[in-house]
């Protein structure tokens, strides 16, 4: 029993031994630990006072500089206060000497005048005046001659580079038209048995059809444009489709001058857009599709105005004015001209007032109105608009007077044969040196054709004033239509 108590005993002291040496193990450790901390923290906070010495060593650095400028600039500023002192005397005794010696010059002048200084002191400023006065005169003189040269020369640039940008070609419409035919062949049609199909064409188009040999093409010629240009679309209509009779002729001339209309918007349609303006109101497109068969002075109307559209959008570019402005409105200045004839005014006053009653602006308006000075322009646009109808008139090969006075003797010769009494149409053919006659068979007799053609010849070798000899032919022509069928 005691054994095992003794043996109890050291085991428990074995135990507290065991337990004392890990305590003490433990300790030891976190002692090193502890130590090892304390050394970091201790060296963090050397490094940590180590730079707040450089930063009080470089702001003390940087104080001392500062002082150093701050004296420094001290320095320099009472140099400045003294050179400005100096400066300010040297004004006062220059002030000083500059009155003495100008007093002196004027005591002087008026000694050697007989005059009191307040008058010299006058008669020297009147001079003065005069003299300048005059310098001013020849140097604004001088100025305004050389801004004049610079303008005038300027303008002559904008308008030639203007005109080399259209650089359009002659716009003269000649009384012939060409058309192409697609085959020799064709030739014979168009002439047909004994040439009736010529004489169907020509005595309803009243249009002169000349088929010349070794050459693939025939001519139509006539002074009246829209007679003309119905009979090229007749014709055209008629060698499409390869039928060439005189029915036939009959069928596409109707159809032709139907269509009138139709070509005449294509036309207007056509021509606003080459003109690059927009949209156009209706009822104006109409009255341009009317252009394109007038003439002024031998040149088209519509090619005139979408012309001088081009060079007014030029000119305007090249000045800084507004470019779609001038160039509607010189689209549109001319377009009075389908109206003349049949109202009151002048082509510029009825186109003034179909643009303004098709909403047109204001601007544009003042511009058609204006483009002969018939009122004044009231915009720079307006003023452009002018000078390109003038240079697209002017230009070499655009308009013709011999056109135009040909065109109004042929006029006055069917004028003169249609007042008599039975004639149904009047065709001035062959230039002027054939006249056909078409009469109602109702009111005129074949008998009374021959004394027609007598009476109508005596009449025009009276009043009308021509050279070489007029050929008067009377067609009297009468027709019985009759429908066969059955019931």
């Amino acid at each position: 029993m005691s054994t095992i108590v003794t043996i109890a005993t050291l085991v428990l002291l074995l135990a507290s031994l065991l337990v004392v040496n890990r305590a003490r193990k433990e300790a030891n450790e976190e002692r090193s630990s502890a130590r090892a901390e304390a050394r970091q923290i201790r060296d963090e906070a050397r490094d940590v006072i180590s730079e707040a010495q450089q930063r009080e060593e470089r702001v003390a650095l940087r104080e001392r500089q500062l002082a150093e400028d701050q004296r420094n600039v001290q320095t320099y500023s009472r140099g400045l206060e003294e050179r400005v002192a100096v400066l300010a005397r040297d004004e006062k005794k220059l002030v000083s000497r500059r009155d003495e010696l100008e007093a002196a010059h004027e005591a002087a002048i008026a000694s050697l005048a007989g005059l009191t200084v307040t008058e010299a002191k006058e008669e020297l400023t009147a001079h003065l005046r005069a003299v300048v006065e005059a310098d001013i005169a020849r140097d604004a003189h001088r100025h305004a001659k050389k801004a004049k040269a610079e303008s005038e020369k300027r303008a002559r640039e904008v308008l030639v580079e203007a005109m080399q940008r259209e650089a359009a070609p002659t716009s003269a419409q000649a009384s012939v038209t060409r058309i192409e035919l697609p085959s020799e062949e064709m030739k014979g049609r168009i002439i047909g048995r004994e040439g009736r199909n010529i004489r169907a064409f020509e005595a309803l188009t009243g249009v002169n059809l000349i088929v010349d040999e070794g050459v693939n093409a025939v001519l139509l010629s006539s002074f009246d444009v829209e007679r003309r240009e119905i009979a090229v679309a007749t014709l055209v209509a008629l060698i499409e489709d390869g039928r060439i009779q005189p029915h036939r002729v009959e069928s596409a001339y109707a159809k032709a001058a139907a269509d009138a209309p139709r070509r005449a918007m294509d036309a207007a349609l056509e021509a606003a857009e080459q003109a690059g303006v927009g949209s156009i109101p209706l009822s104006l497109l109409e009255l341009l599709g009317a252009l394109r068969l007038r003439t002024s002075l031998s040149q088209n109307v519509l090619a005139h105005l979408v012309e001088c559209s081009t060079l007014a959008g030029s000119i305007a570019l090249l000045v800084g004015a507004d470019v779609e402005l001038a160039r509607r409105a010189a689209f549109l200045h001319d377009i009075g001209k389908a109206m003349t004839g049949t109202r009151e005014g002048t082509h510029a006053q009825l186109g003034a007032r179909a643009a303004r009653e098709a909403g047109e602006p204001a601007d544009v308006v003042n511009a058609i109105a204006a483009h002969h000075d018939e009122v004044p322009q009231e915009t720079l646009e307006a003023v452009i608009v002018q000078i390109a109808d003038a240079v697209s008139a002017s230009r070499p090969g655009a308009r013709r007077d011999d056109v135009d006075g040909y065109v109004e003797r042929m006029e006055a010769l069917e004028a003169l044969v249609i007042a008599y009494e039975g004639v149904a149409q009047v065709f001035a053919m062959a230039a002027g040196r054939e006249l056909r006659v078409v009469v109602e068979p109702s009111k005129v007799s074949d008998t009374g054709t021959a004394e027609l053609a007598r009476t109508i010849a005596e009449q025009i070798e009276k009043d009308f004033g021509f050279g070489g000899e007029i050929r008067v032919t009377v067609i009297r022509e009468t027709r019985a239509d009759f429908v066969a069928g059955q019931a």
